[in-house]
């Protein structure tokens, strides 16, 4: 049978490691071709390397608008056209108390997290807009939905990628292109590991993950990848607009209160039950 994403054309920013790694491998699998955009030089040539034919690495900064065009550019000559670009590029940026934040850090932490967005989505819109069809598609996160859940520009930052989702999808809805966001929980990636772990230590980290997640499992690249593969497939034709989370419901089931396991009754004033 053929796959999901046969005879499509895809961009992933980040697209060397971690979700993007995950992501790149995914869709490779279900047909599609892929041109890796990344910083990571080693990491990229490895991977397209491995993966053979169907993909390409191409050294990107999604910060500077002519690396990203040129990553763009690059998939429409190595194989004709542009179907799914995947902006997922990321750090975790400038951390802090607010009144310590320095300016240049958070002007970088904006530059990848929020411009990087911009650009891919802007680039692949020139591409996609003639051609009447494609899927734009942004990696947020949970700190996205909720505050309290990453540091102070990062959270801004994955919010105003949600809003630029939504704003662009109901430009784009009309000429048949989709755009839409993933807002992931904690996922053990090189980039989280990093944060508190040593990054080589995956098991560690997971065990980490696992144990704040309401079902009790981390959050894996390939449970990120999946998502990205159903909003990029003709699965998702009619989604477009919409923030899917996947966070075993973290932003949707924060309390964990005992009532459904106490024995029924009906509770009233003054603890007074029937």
């Amino acid at each position: 049978m053929p796959g999901r994403l046969e005879g499509k054309v895809a961009v992933i920013t980040g697209g060397a490691s971690g979700i993007g790694e995950a992501t790149t491998r995914r869709f490779v699998q279900e047909g599609a071709q892929v041109v890796v955009a990344d910083l990571q030089h080693d990491a990229g040539v490895a991977l397209a390397a491995e993966l053979g034919d169907a993909v390409r690495f191409i050294p990107t900064d999604v910060t500077v608008e002519e690396e990203v065009a040129a990553a763009v550019d690059h998939a429409v000559a190595e194989f004709g056209q542009l179907d799914v670009m995947f902006n997922n590029a990321g750090i975790v940026g400038v951390v802090g108390p607010i009144a310590d934040t320095p300016s240049d850090g958070w002007d970088h932490t904006v530059a990848v997290l929020l411009r990087g967005v911009f650009l891919g989505t802007k680039h692949a819109a020139r591409v996609m807009v003639p051609q009447g069809s494609g899927v734009i598609i942004a990696t947020s996160s949970t700190a996205g939905i909720l505050g309290g859940l990453g540091p102070h520009c990062y959270t801004a930052c994955k919010h105003a990628v949600i809003g630029l989702t939504k704003s662009v999808a109901s430009e784009l809805a009309p000429v048949g292109i989709r755009v839409n966001a993933i807002s992931p929980s904690g996922t053990v990636t090189p980039l989280t590991t990093a944060l508190r772990d040593d990054p080589t230590d995956i098991e560690a980290a997971t065990e980490r993950i696992a144990a704040t997640s309401a079902m009790g499992k981390a959050t894996m690249p390939e449970d990120i990848a999946d998502a990205a593969l159903y909003l990029a497939s003709d699965e998702a034709r009619f989604v477009t607009g919409h923030t899917l989370v996947v966070d075993a419901g973290q932003t949707t089931a924060v309390g964990r209160g005992d009532f459904h396991r106490r024995p029924t009754a009906v509770l009233h004033e003054a603890g007074r039950r029937t």
